[in-house]
Order: structure tokens, then sequence, then C-alpha cells
């Protein structure tokens, strides 16, 4: 398997864990680029639920590198947490299978409170985030003032550093109403968690470049999705890094013309959490998947919102990506429906738009022009191959894969490994 990036074509929650998990066989090492512990993975092996937050999906196979690079944001405490989490399920997590970039970004519990207090200081004009601090660690990051993994191996250093940041932060918190935080229950909760992330830290950027030259396969994790990018998103309403595709070498330092293949992966229908336009939003179809006990975040349990298929977005999705080959999950999800709906266009006015406008409240402004496709309305949990798919399946996701642009190579029919079909 070529050096592959895989991004989310949606608002994120595509299903990329699964996706990534699947390939992840064929592969020496899984790198993630960007985003923090905001982003939720969701993987299932062997009957048994594995929610991951900031280690690669590739750490559930044996014999795999996991890569933490310099381009994601790490609360410590969450991380450790992971780490410990993960061996009381069995998951062997070692120096062997896991290396964090000492240049990542920490995100520390001022950012934490600020990302919070910010959200409900907003009202009615709030983004919808997490509450992770992920936006106030990027920003401390683009200000030059944040503190690096790599400053929790020299304690003094850290606490030093830590005082500073969280002084400031305290202003700030106290100018939203914020109780201060703690400097030294902080120190102490964070010294404790380096001493457990400690010895997983090092240069990616030189590893990496190890294996490009002794032509290890990669797959590079994406978090999030296109439409959460903080360039190409519908701004505001989105996260504070580049989830696509270009965002992969910035995040890991692996350069552009190292890489082999991109691959998209959507929903056969669309999510997205948080708030922002929508065009292609439906809340019937909303209500039939959460009565379903689907399209809840793996991060926060929100419901998240639910919509038609869009392919306008996804088709721009493959342009700003380079997407040369579609995953498509979920598709079981709609194994009930009489009829489905597919966004084909936007209607602005008296124009008909083939791409999403840039300017939000024009997107605000748009109608989805839909075109209907018959329901299959049989079970396809079971089927291993794309013939074993209802023909009437196989013409949406034909349909689909043809609007978006991009040659379609996986089906996913199911949250299982053996719930994939390979085109």
């Amino acid at each position: 398997m070529a050096n592959t990036i895989l991004v989310g074509a949606q608002w994120g929650d595509e299903g990329k864990g699964k996706i990534i998990d699947f390939l992840t066989e064929k592969v020496d090492l899984v790198v993630r680029s960007q985003g923090g512990n905001n982003a939720g993975h969701t993987v299932i092996v062997g009957g048994k639920k594995y929610v991951l937050h900031l280690i690669p999906s590739g750490i559930l196979r044996r014999g795999t590198m996991c890569v933490i690079g310099n381009g994601v944001v790490i609360d410590a405490m969450s991380l450790a947490e992971e780490i410990e989490g993960l061996r009381k399920q069995g998951i062997r997590v070692t120096k062997d299978n896991l290396l964090i970039s000492d240049c990542a970004h920490l995100t520390l519990p001022h950012h934490r409170a600020l990302d919070r207090a910010r959200e409900i200081a907003k009202g009615k004009g709030k983004i919808g985030t997490t509450g992770r601090g992920i936006g106030p660690t990027y920003s401390d990051k683009a200000s030059r003032v944040g503190l690096r993994t790599g400053d929790l191996l020299e304690p003094a250093r850290f606490s030093e550093r830590l005082k500073v940041r969280l002084t400031d932060g305290n202003v700030q918190l106290k100018m939203l109403g914020v109780a201060p935080l703690d400097f030294r229950k902080t120190t102490v909760e964070y010294l404790a968690a380096a001493k457990i992330i400690a010895p997983f830290l090092g240069n990616t950027v030189v590893y990496l470049h190890k294996a490009v030259t002794a032509k290890k396969q990669m797959l590079f994790e994406g978090a999030q999705g296109t439409f959460l990018d903080i360039d190409h998103g519908t701004y505001p309403y989105v996260t504070s890094s580049n989830t696509t595709s270009g965002g992969a070498c910035t995040g890991s330092g692996v350069a552009p013309n190292r890489i082999d293949k991109v691959v998209g992966t959507m929903k056969a229908y669309t999510t997205r959490v948080g708030e922002g336009p929508f065009p292609s939003e439906n809340e019937g179809l909303g209500e039939f998947l959460h009565g379903l006990g689907r399209e809840f975040g793996a991060t926060t349990g929100r419901a998240r919102r639910c919509g038609w298929f869009d392919a306008v977005c996804t088709h721009y999705a493959a342009i700003l990506n380079g997407i040369d080959e579609l995953a498509v999950t979920n598709v079981d999800g709609l194994d009930t429906m009489k009829t489905i709906k597919v966004c084909v266009a936007y209607k602005l006015g008296r124009k008909t738009l083939e791409y999403p406008p840039t300017d939000l409240d024009t997107l605000a402004k748009c109608e989805a022009v839909y075109e209907e496709f018959d329901g299959w309305q049989k079970d396809t949990t079971a089927a291993k191959k794309w013939n074993d798919l209802p023909a009437k399946c196989r013409k949406y996701l034909q349909a689909i894969a043809k609007l978006s642009g991009a040659k379609l190579s996986i089906v996913s029919v199911g949250p299982g490994r053996e719930q994939t079909i390979v085109l």
C-alpha cells in the first residue's frame, strides 16, 4: 500500500476510525497530524469497542507503529489516561509502537476553561466546540507563547513557563467571570502525567524521514473533516487546525512529494456536530437515525445533526484534498429507507450553485436541490462482496461516487472490521 492520507470529506464523524483500522493491516506506520482530544475514533474489533481520542487507530494492530506528529495539540492528562485505559483493555502501548512529537503543543487547564467560558459568553452565536480547549491552544501556538510536550522533560522549566501562562489565563478567566485555576494543583497533575508520556517523546520528523527512506508504508490519519478546516471549512463554525490533506504534511513534517494517494471517507448520508449552516439537514432523517441508536458523538455523546448526502460538499472536498479514492461508510443506516435523497446542487434565489459558497451568510440562504433514489430496503450488514449488495444499493453508491468526482474503493456496512467491502 502506498503512502496514503485519509481525510474526512464532510463535517467529520465519517467513520474514519473504522477505515483507518481496516487499512492499517497493509501499512507499517499510522501518523496523526492535527487536532486534539476533541476528535474521537470508535473502532470495534472482535465485538470489543475501543474509543480513541489522541492515539492513532493503528495501536489496535500488532506490529504497527503509531506516531503523533507536531501538528497535534496534546492534553497530557487526557493522553496519559488514554494510554492507561488501553493497557487495561489488554492493548500493548510501549515505545516500540508509539512515538509522540516533542514539538506538539500542550493543552492546559486554562485552555479548557477559556474554551467553555467563551462559548457561554457567545450565547446564540456559539461555535459549538467540544470545550476541550483546542482553539485556545492553537491560539497560543500562533501567538508563540505555548508550551510544548518537550517542556515536560524539564520539570523546573515547565513549572516556570506554566506559571506565566496560567497567570495570563487567570486574568482572562476573571474577565469572563470564571474562578482562577490553582497553579500548584495544575503543576502536580501535569508532571504526574509527564511521567507516563515522557518515554514516548522524540523527534518524529527524523523518525518519519528514516521510515520514508526505508520504504516503509505510511497512513496519515485525519481528524475531523474537510468542512471543519480552519481555512476551507464553514468558517467560523470550524475547528482550529487544517483538516484537509495539506495539513498532514505540515503536521507531520513529511514532504508532499512523499505522498502517493489520498483517500476520502464519507457517510452514505451527511452529519455534523455544532452550529453553522447545513443545507441538506433533515430533521426526520435525524430522528430516524437517532432512533436506531446512531449518530451520537464518540467524544461528547452529543446527538449529531443529520441530513441527506450532500454531493455539492463532497465534490468540493475532492477538489480541495485531491481525493483519489472514496470510502463510503454507514451504508447500513439507510437499509430500511424507501426513498433516499441526494443534494446535487444549491439554489440561491434564481441561481444554481455547483460549489458551496465561502461566505457563511450566503451558504445559510442556500436551498438544497435533490435527486431521489429508490431505497433497497434490504439488510446489507452481512454483505462480503460488491455483488452481495442489493442492486439499488450499488446504483446509489455508484451515483454518489460519480457526483463526488472520485473512484469508489471501499464500502462499509457495519462497525466491524469484517463488515468492509473492497472494490
